[in-house]
């Protein structure tokens, strides 16, 4: 009974559906929940355009998942990948695993935290005196098969995109080593007045949206009025979009499954890496990583084949923060990298 009423004051979540506008945003981070892997999406643009309630919003509209009860990694109960050592031990001995469902853990990163805090920390006075590996999970083991957000990622640190990029998290203090799944989107945002950032931290993102300030005075008004009654009447709102909601909900669950068996033809994977040679991208990233947004992308969509459609959608978004060289030049808006698409692929204007 008590736990009912305690749900009643969870604060309620914008839906992710009844959001305006920010189509980059909004599809980046879609593509991103129907595959992990394609590196989390960097988020840049203007204060106050919703990035974070947008971020949310996403998290919030995730389906449950199952994970392996009262542990603190959100392990699977059976993919070596997604659970922690005790869990692989309990398995390997043939024991009862219990599992519950809990909702997509979002993490918010705070500002100024500790790498302990962050990574967790092995207590050394245990370790030695009771002889076990006594860990204190940190941040990215509450982020384990979720989302991690960091706002002012201008200030990110190497370690998180290292976990990020890997999978796992290694903490190691004075010859104990303890390793734990650390698989998660990562979710970055910025603003680019406050300064842009290196090339080796944008490289690291699957993805690059922009967002920009809406202009038009009705769609102003139309955002504000629709956020004030929101928060006037959240239980109404939230009744009112739980349709569009679940249909959403539903296709991302079917984009998940489908995925595994869509197809990109050769010639379209030459086209994509071509265009990154022509744009003078360095390393392979880019080219990984548009195609695997292309076959969610497709999936999204309810096909098993790519087109040249679904890499004329994501290829900006996978390849403009690849061009900079120089830390001092700024983004590309997508024109360059839409131009030369349209050269490789021989796409009339």
């Amino acid at each position: 009974m008590v736990k009912k009423d305690l749900k009643k004051f969870e604060t309620p979540v914008f839906p992710f559906t009844a959001i305006v506008g920010q189509e980059e945003m909004k599809l980046a981070l879609q593509l991103n929940v129907i595959d992990p892997k394609i590196g989390g999406v960097m988020i840049m643009g203007d204060r106050g355009t919703g990035k974070s309630t947008t971020i949310r919003a996403i998290a919030d509209l995730l389906p449950e998942i199952e994970v392996v009860k009262d542990d603190p990694f959100n392990s699977h109960q059976s993919d070596l990948d997604l659970m922690g050592n005790e869990v692989k031990l309990a398995i390997q001995k043939n024991e009862s695993i219990e599992t519950e469902f809990i909702k997509i853990p979002m993490v918010d990163l705070p500002l100024g935290a500790t790498e302990d805090r962050v990574c967790g920390t092995i207590d050394i006075e245990k370790a030695l005196t009771e002889g076990i590996k006594a860990f204190e999970p940190g941040l990215l083991a509450k982020a384990n098969r979720g989302l991690l957000y960091v706002d002012e990622v201008n200030l990110l640190d190497d370690i998180l995109l290292d976990s990020a990029a890997s999978g796992w998290n290694t903490v190691e203090r004075e010859g104990i080593s303890i390793r734990h799944p650390a698989r998660f989107v990562l979710v970055g945002s910025g603003n680019p007045e406050e300064g842009e950032l290196r090339p080796q931290l944008l490289d690291r993102f699957g993805m690059h949206a922009e967002i920009r300030t809406v202009k038009d005075p009705i769609l102003r008004v139309q955002v504000v009025e629709e956020r004030t009654s929101f928060d006037q009447n959240p239980a109404t709102w939230l009744a009112n979009y739980e349709s569009q909601q679940q249909e959403l909900r539903d296709k991302i669950i079917a984009a998940q499954k489908l995925l595994p068996t869509v197809e990109i033809d050769y010639d379209l994977r030459v086209k994509i890496s071509e265009v990154c040679s022509q744009l003078d991208v360095d390393g392979l990233r880019g080219d990984i990583v548009t195609n695997r947004a292309a076959k969610a992308h497709a999936a999204y969509n309810g096909r098993d084949k790519v087109t040249v459609e679904d890499i004329s959608k994501i290829i900006t978004l996978c390849l403009r923060h690849r061009l900079r060289k120089d830390p001092l030049e700024t983004i590309d808006s997508g024109d360059k990298v839409s131009k030369v698409f349209k050269e490789v692929f021989e796409i009339e204007e």
